[in-house]
Formats: structure tokens, C-alpha cells, sequence
């Protein structure tokens, strides 16, 4: 499947075959940001974000990799990509290569009918739904299959010692682009609904 920022500057293919899930994440982090990138679209009604869990192999990046950034909410959290050209969330990666795991956010410009095709309709597993602003409807059950569904590929990856690299890290599991880590402050305040 074909991807690309809101501008195209920005392009890439995403292998469905190389996907653990989908899910939409009501976390305070998520929401925080899609106001850090300033745009519409990324958060749904409730306040959740489309994501699709995948092998950073399934993920390629075939244009514009001089544009991609990088954010984190914390000297500790998540990396955080987007494309500086437009402010497109691209996706979320661990600080640590060794965890076999990429979430590309979904409103990466792929075509919604493909995308529901080859992994399931959006909002069938919900997590983090402490944090939506309206009532979400939430299956145990199919958070524990979607769980066991991204876990079990991570932890034999780990297990084979596969490491995450291009787009997001370098050869020696170094982030590609040097993350601008926000203040606490500033965090805050997205998470309130601010901006930074």
C-alpha cells in the first residue's frame, strides 16, 4: 500500500503481510501529539489515533526521507516521527531498536478502503480508552487477541536479534534524526489541550 504525507513530499509503501494489527490509541501522548503537529484529522472524534502495528521492514520510505523528524514527549518516551514538510504524523518507534516494532499512524494518505481490506475496519480494538474525550466501546477479548497479535512477533524478533533500521535508525540503532525532546511544561500543555 502506498503512503504519503499530506503534502507528497513525503512517500513510502507499507507491506500489509508485514503487519501485527490495528488499533486506535485514546493515549494522552497520542492526542498530545497530534496538537504538537498542529493538524486536523489525526485524532478522530473521541480523541483516538489509527494505528497499525508493524515490522519496521514493512514500512519503506521511497521519497523525501530528507524531510522526516522527530519528537518525543520525554528523555525516556516514545520516538515520535512526522514529516517536517507538512506535519504529517508517519509513525511511533521505541527509543530501543531491538524492539521489533513500528505503529504507523494511519492518516498517512492511504486509501481507507485498502487499508480496512487488508487489516479490519478502524475502532475494532480500542486501547488507552481512560483517556478519550467521549465514551468508546472497548472488547477485552480482541485486546488480548490484537496483544497477542503485535507481542508474539516482537518477542520472537527479539529473541532472533533483529533490530529496527532505515527509515527511523542507523546502522549502529542510532535515531536517524536527532528527536527534539519537549518539556515537561510543554507536555503538560498538550496534554491539556494546548499547544507548545
Amino acid at each position: 500500500m502506498e503512503l504519503a504525507c499530506r503534502c507528497g513530499q513525503v512517500r513510502g509503501e507499507l507491506d500489509p503481510a508485514r503487519t501485527y494489527a490495528r488499533a486506535t490509541c485514546y493515549c494522552r501522548d497520542c492526542q498530545a501529539f497530534a496538537r504538537f503537529l498542529g493538524q486536523a484529522g489525526v485524532l478522530d472524534s473521541r480523541g483516538g489515533t489509527d494505528i497499525v502495528a508493524i515490522a519496521p521492514d514493512g514500512l519503506r520510505i521511497t521519497a523525501g526521507s530528507e524531510h522526516l523528524a522527530c519528537m518525543s514527549m520525554g528523555p525516556k518516551g516514545l520516538l515520535r516521527w512526522y514529516a517536517a514538510c507538512c506535519r504529517t504524523p508517519l509513525a511511533n518507534t521505541s527509543r530501543d531498536p531491538k524492539l521489533y516494532y513500528t505503529g504507523v499512524v494511519s492518516c498517512v494518505a492511504v486509501v481507507p478502503a485498502a487499508l480496512d481490506a487488508a487489516l479490519g475496519p478502524r475502532d475494532r480494538v480500542a486501547v488507552n480508552t481512560g483517556s478519550a474525550t467521549a465514551p468508546v466501546k472497548s472488547s477485552p477479548l480482541r485486546l488480548l487477541l490484537c496483544g497477542l497479535h503485535i507481542f508474539g512477533p516482537v518477542i520472537a524478533s527479539r529473541l532472533r536479534g533483529r533490530r529496527a533500521g532505515a527509515p527511523f535508525f542507523d546502522g549502529q540503532g542510532r535515531p536517524s534524526r536527532e528527536p527534539e525532546v519537549i518539556s515537561r511544561e510543554q507536555r503538560d500543555a498538550l496534554r491539556r489541550g494546548g499547544s507548545s
